[in-house]
């Protein structure tokens, strides 16, 4: 069992998720980043004003449309995809970064893009993601699946199990407050982990 720890966190819905401010500086300078299920864009809005050259990808136009406004609001600019991860074709050596934050989704699906990262990061690239834990069902926070959906929780031994050719740089299963929007609000129970590509 990991230990577990609390921290507090207090975002406005358009500011990126605190557990990636955290961890950007690992992505290499200037990269290409992938935001997997990316919503209306608040990831890769602030990863392109680091710098990074960001595609956000996501099954909503309608969420990617205001991604690309929120883009041009904060005077940056980001590529938009729409597509579907239960087939999305991420390319060999093509990102420096891939980020998956409260993307839950069936385990067949998670598996497909497990199996896909390693290939597709460059070497010393690096995999960013946070999750909701099945924990989650047992606080009273907003966020993460239905306990009809329990296969769409995130946990640390599936990310460890499932994501091949990475050396892990954070793995922890945690409580925190989170306030980043209507849909994810209160103290909860989530993953995270980093894990990177190392060159051959």
């Amino acid at each position: 069992m990991n230990a577990i720890a609390v921290q507090s966190s207090h975002l406005a819905p358009n500011e990126p998720n605190d557990f990636l401010r955290e961890t950007f500086e690992q992505i290499p300078v200037g990269g290409h980043v992938l935001c997997l299920a990316e919503g209306e864009g608040r990831n890769a809005v602030f990863l392109a004003e680091q710098g990074f050259k960001v595609t956000a990808m996501d099954m909503s136009k309608v969420g990617l449309n205001k991604a690309n406004k929120l883009a041009k609001d904060r005077g940056v600019a980001i590529t938009t995809q729409v597509a579907d991860l239960a087939d999305y074709n991420f390319g060999q050596d093509k990102w420096d970064a891939i980020v998956s934050i409260w993307a839950h989704v069936p385990k067949t699906v998670r598996q497909y893009v497990h199996a896909q990262v390693g290939t597709a990061l460059k070497p010393d690239g690096v995999f960013i993601v946070e999750a909701y834990t099945e924990r989650q069902l047992e606080t009273e926070a907003v966020g993460g699946p239905s306990a009809s959906q329990r296969e769409r929780f995130g946990s640390l031994e599936n990310f460890q199990h499932e994501l091949v050719g990475l050396k892990e740089i954070v793995g922890v299963e945690k409580l925190r407050m989170v306030s980043e929007g209507k849909r994810h609000q209160g103290l909860s129970a989530v993953v995270q982990f980093v894990g990177k590509k190392v060159s051959n």
